[in-house]
């Protein structure tokens, strides 16, 4: 009997393979690390075939574990978005490192576009600002710098794609891209319904190295019977962020959601109608079903789990990132201490490529204990300038859903709530970019009818968080933050 939804989650630091019931209980999952390759300040990358060799090799082990693929009744894949592979079509083998959505080398080129005053009209059209954060320049610098990339365009088998996309052509030989990540590209309309040629010829993007854009839900492809003994449909696929948005039940205009993973991303349903920003953020398709959209209004973080990574890896602080909740706890306040965590630079509603981080407030008071209380409330600034911006583009939060690894830090969600003033909620399973996805896949497969029927039968418990903080105290931190992100 086919009962479980396969999700592939391929994320920035591991990918996973999980097995989903119609009721949203995980009944299996593998995880594999990815290897992260930094060839110089700025640059990230992956190697795209570690990234299919271990996706394979953690869905394989998950199918097995349920008793081989008759148990399976579909797939769904969620990614990190705007990550770029570039591949033979004819081989199926990736032609250089993937380029990772933190890498910033593509800066000089955006600042060439913003000088060129083709900001206003690209974020007009596609929902997105000029930033190395997107796809499409990343495939630009792919071809200028690639010999094995720029040759394969001129004999025409070059296939650009982002994760989803990847992992989709090697399961299946299908070139397809959903809507949600196909608008994270800068190549497509957020109104239109394929990669756009004017914004391809802006960017030096061939557009017959593009995949197909197709819904985020339905029959979009067929796996190959060789990976898995049988051919298993592909019905359900996202990026990561607008998962999680459907994953946390985000379904009415209105209702917003923050991810704390490697970064940090707060989406909110804006429904039907595309959205604008006059403060930086971003309009984004949260998902397509029978072409019909709803839209997001987004805000992007770069650096949020990753600085837990950077001060337990580089620096030693702590042997575990949730140690940092016993640590922030175990005093009083950070001791003046403040972080900017721009180790990528600054995303939403900054945007400076070139922004670096910054410990201000040290002394010889500071320890490991306030180094991590301060780290923890970068979270709670940054989400704050984000509530801000969103609110002067007219959308204000009522609450806040959260999840992500981050999010199971009881610490951290009580400071969210304190510096925003709102009440967090938390689902008791945090991981919701995966159910996101399976939700799609079951809807896809007709397990579910829609999704609210889908985020009815499949959400779990709910914990939440209220505020308790006295307005001067934030208004303190507020004010050191301001300051130290002056510096960076």
């Amino acid at each position: 009997m086919s009962e479980y939804i396969l999700v592939l989650d391929e994320g920035t630091t591991s990918t996973r393979a999980m097995l989903v019931d119609g009721a949203g209980a995980v009944h299996g999952t593998a995880q594999e690390e990815l290897t992260q390759h930094y060839p110089q300040g700025g640059w990230v990358e992956h190697d795209a075939s570690e990234i299919w060799d271990k996706t394979l090799k953690c869905a394989r082990m998950v199918v097995e574990g349920a008793g081989g693929a008759d148990s399976i009744a579909a797939i769904g894949i969620t990614n990190q978005r705007e990550t770029v592979v570039a591949w033979d079509r004819n081989t199926g083998e990736p032609l250089t490192n993937a380029i990772v959505w933190q890498d910033r080398r593509t800066a000089d080129f955006c600042d060439e576009l913003r000088e060129g005053k083709h900001e206003r009209e690209v974020q007009r059209r596609t929902g997105l600002v000029l930033d190395p954060y997107f796809s499409g320049t990343k495939m630009r610098w792919m071809l200028q710098h690639v010999d094995a990339v720029k040759d394969a365009a001129a004999k025409g088998v070059l296939a650009f794609g982002t994760i989803e996309s990847w992992l989709t052509f090697k399961l299946s030989g299908a070139h397809i891209s959903d809507a949600s990540n196909a608008s994270r590209t800068m190549l497509m309309e957020l109104g239109g319904n394929h990669f756009d040629e004017s914004l391809c010829d802006l960017l030096g993007v061939p557009h017959v190295a593009l995949p197909r854009v197709v819904d985020n839900a339905g029959e979009l492809a067929v796996t190959k019977a060789e990976w898995f003994g049988v051919e298993l449909p592909i019905t359900g696929m996202a990026g990561d962020q607008q998962s999680a948005t459907i994953g946390q039940g985000c379904l009415t205009p209105g209702q917003t959601k923050a991810t704390y993973g490697t970064g940090a991303f707060v989406l909110a349903n804006m429904g039907e109608e595309m959205p604008t920003s006059d403060n930086r953020l971003l309009g984004t398709v949260l998902y397509q079903i029978g072409g019909k959209r709803a839209y997001a209004l987004e805000g992007s973080v770069f650096v949020a789990g990753s600085l837990l990574q950077w001060l337990r890896d580089s620096l030693g602080l702590f042997a575990a990132s949730p140690d940092t909740e016993a640590l922030a706890a175990s005093v009083e306040n950070s001791g003046g201490v403040t972080i900017v965590p721009a180790l990528s630079g600054l995303g939403a509603p900054h945007w400076r490529a070139e922004a670096r981080g910054v410990i201000t407030g040290l002394s010889f008071a500071s320890g490991k204990a306030e180094l991590a209380r301060a780290a923890l409330e970068a979270m709670a600034h940054q989400t704050h300038d984000l509530a801000d911006a969103f609110m002067a583009d007219g959308a204000l939060w009522q609450s806040l859903k959260i999840d992500g690894g981050m999010s199971a830090n009881n610490w951290m969600a009580q400071d969210l709530a304190n510096m925003l003033g709102l009440t967090v909620e938390r689902p008791d399973n945090v991981e919701t970019t995966a159910l996101g996805t399976a939700m799609l896949a079951a809807v896809g497969a007709g397990l579910h009818k829609d999704l609210e029927s889908a985020a009815a039968a499949m959400r779990g418990n709910l914990t939440q968080f209220t505020p308790d903080m006295d307005a001067d105290v934030r208004a303190e931190r507020l004010a050191r933050w301001r300051s130290a992100l002056a510096s960076a």
